[in-house]
């Protein structure tokens, strides 16, 4: 089937499965997720740069959005947004050391699991690369559907289990977050080069792949590099927070980040989705659906860690709570969902405070687990 057609076929059918809801639970945009697994199993593919063309307009979006916020937030809640961060993807990595010493899973296809379970593509790019084994991305296909179906859901039944306002606490979030605000009180009008903001949204995505390239190196031979998530989502922050270079506008209207912030997501799910399709049929005749269960424990256990650090110890909101852990699970649609729940950008600040570390951190742990236990 023709590639375009195949994209528009999976977002109308996912549109249609995730406008569904029961008692008052949808999947939202991830019924793209679902819809594109069932196509990729079918032998349905979408060209891997469509894929990663979503996965920039999203994250350099989330960043202009968080931008004006993000750098006096996390100034003020570093330390707590850091070890959230951490501990989540620590959760992760002992459950997927508890998998391979105790469920005789063989590594590889673990620590694949782990980085679904975690959602985080350039975590299975690090496993993919320590173990030199595809039967990582089998992992990846096999975790990746509850990884995002769980956080989705997540965040949606805690408040509803909590009896959480969300009005009021959306309310409350966002007179709090207008306290920390960055304006821009220049007297100056600046220029504007076009009026749909694309002229400074592409020059940051041109910055975030130049800056999602380089090439950290890290003990024990490892290595990190922020990729096309983490790197876009830096240049979107620091362009969101400063919003001009000298006279030139680098702000892009609020319209244009939304629409290019849902329209990424999609494109990125759908490839996501048919790529992780593939090939996970046979790995579970040879292993079981235990699998699925093990992949629903990583994905479980970090979001338990995480909410009671935020709000017990922590003592964070719950939507800046919920934000965080959407971020400490690398969750692009988590995020997307919480947004579409909340209808506010404000928590968009944690999860963008949260993601960088989790996403340093699941690298090194897929790195460190297949180097240790191979």
């Amino acid at each position: 089937m023709n590639p375009l057609l195949t994209v528009f076929i999976i977002g109308v059918l996912g549109y249609l499965l995730g406008s569904i809801k029961v008692k008052g639970l949808s999947l939202g945009t991830s019924g793209v997720l679902i819809v594109a697994l069932l196509f990729g199993h079918y032998g349905m593919e979408i060209p891997s740069v469509i894929r990663e063309f979503g996965l920039i307009c999203f994250v350099t979006a989330v960043g202009f959005i968080a931008g004006p916020v993000f750098f006096r937030n996390f100034k003020s809640k570093a330390l707590s947004y850091v070890v959230i961060g951490i501990l989540i993807i620590i959760a992760g990595a002992g459950s997927c050391v508890l998998v391979i010493t105790l469920g005789g899973i063989p590594t590889p296809l673990a620590v694949g699991m782990m980085t679904g379970a975690l959602t985080s593509t350039p975590g299975l790019a690090a496993a993919i690369d320590a173990t030199g084994d595809s039967m990582a991305s089998i992992g990846y296909g096999i975790a990746y559907p509850f990884g995002v179906i769980g956080v989705v859901l997540f965040v949606q039944m805690v408040p509803k289990l909590l009896n959480v306002n969300i009005p009021e606490e959306v309310s409350r979030l966002n007179q709090s977050m207008e306290k920390n605000i960055h304006h821009d009180t220049s007297p100056k009008k600046r220029i504007e080069l076009d009026e749909f903001g694309f002229f400074p949204f592409m020059i940051a995505t041109i910055a975030g792949i130049l800056m999602g390239k380089i090439v950290i190196p890290l003990p024990a031979g490892a290595s990190f590099t922020l990729g096309t998530s983490g790197g876009p989502l830096l240049a979107g922050l620091v362009m969101g927070h400063f919003m001009h270079m000298g006279p030139i506008s680098i702000s892009v209207p609020k319209p244009t980040l939304e629409t290019l912030r849902e329209f990424g997501l999609v494109l990125f799910l759908m490839g996501a989705g048919t790529n992780a399709g593939k090939g996970f049929v046979e790995i579970l005749a040879q292993y079981g659906v235990a699998l699925f269960f093990l992949g629903a424990l990583m994905t479980l256990f970090p979001m338990v860690i995480g909410y009671v650090l935020a709000t017990r110890i922590f003592s964070m909101d719950i939507l800046n709570s919920l934000g965080s852990i959407c971020g400490g699970m690398t969750s692009t649609p988590a995020l997307g969902t919480l947004l579409a729940v909340t209808k506010t950008e404000a928590v968009a600040a944690s999860y963008a405070a949260t993601y960088p570390v989790a996403l340093i951190f699941v690298v090194l742990s897929a790195q460190f687990i297949s180097i240790f236990l191979m």
